[in-house]
């Protein structure tokens, strides 16, 4: 293979990788997002608990169940943290069994989008450090940065047109991907719907989208910018 075609190669690597890359690594940093958190940015936005939570108890049961899943370890060694939670000012528990079960699965799909994020930013970095290391593959770097970016614009632009027009199939469509059937639907009053009803994943799903879509847009322009610096 000669080194021509290992650029092309490499560069639609980068571009494909590229949206695969910015969709992970934005789960992760909404997942991880503090000072505020998101569920204290959002319950501003969203109706109050019709069954009783006050603000504040809402509150820290929606961030102690995303501490439980930023943790390291496997969902099997700290589901714990979610057993012992129990509702304020009673001896019962949050989360019936279920939910303990759904969430075993949540932190599942989000460690494995951890993983993914990790290898398509392998494959995003490492492709245009071997692009840009040489001149005369810097055009194909700068190409990468463009087309990948491009991609990443024209794909969220799609699901967000989906997200506005068909939000229910969208949500049941994530979830029939990533979870079995009949294990992540729940009564209004459970608790995971209480803390997290649709309205809260239907403003996550745009700030997820809305993010990566400018993310795709800052990389498209920087590579364009590159792409005239290195024409002239």
């Amino acid at each position: 293979m000669n080194k021509d075609t290992l650029s092309t190669i490499i560069r639609w690597l980068v571009i494909i990788a590229t949206p695969l890359f910015l969709t992970t690594m934005t789960v992760r940093v909404l997942i991880a997002w503090n000072s505020p958190s998101y569920p204290a940015w959002e319950y501003q936005r969203i109706a109050p608990d019709m069954f009783g939570f006050s603000e504040a108890e809402r509150l820290a049961l929606a961030e102690a169940t995303l501490d439980y899943l930023q943790r390291p370890e496997p969902a099997s060694e700290v589901i714990y943290l979610l057993e012992e939670m129990r509702l304020p000012g009673t001896d019962n528990p949050v989360y019936n069994a279920a939910e303990i079960g759904h969430m075993l699965d949540v932190k599942n799909v989000a460690d494995m989008f951890k993983t993914a994020m990790w290898l398509f930013m392998v494959i995003v970095v490492g492709g245009l450090i071997f692009l840009f290391a040489r001149p005369e593959t810097r055009m194909q770097g700068a190409k990468a940065l463009l087309q990948g970016g491009v991609f990443t614009v024209t794909a969220v632009i799609l699901v967000m047109i989906f997200i506005g027009i068909g939000w229910g199939l969208f949500f049941t469509l994530f979830h029939n991907i990533f979870f079995d059937a009949g294990t992540w639907t729940f009564a209004y009053s459970d608790s995971l719907i209480r803390l997290f009803p649709e309205q809260f994943w239907f403003d996550f799903a745009l700030l997820w989208t809305g993010s990566i879509l400018a993310l795709g847009a800052i990389l498209g322009g920087i590579g364009w910018f590159l792409m005239k610096r290195l024409g002239n």
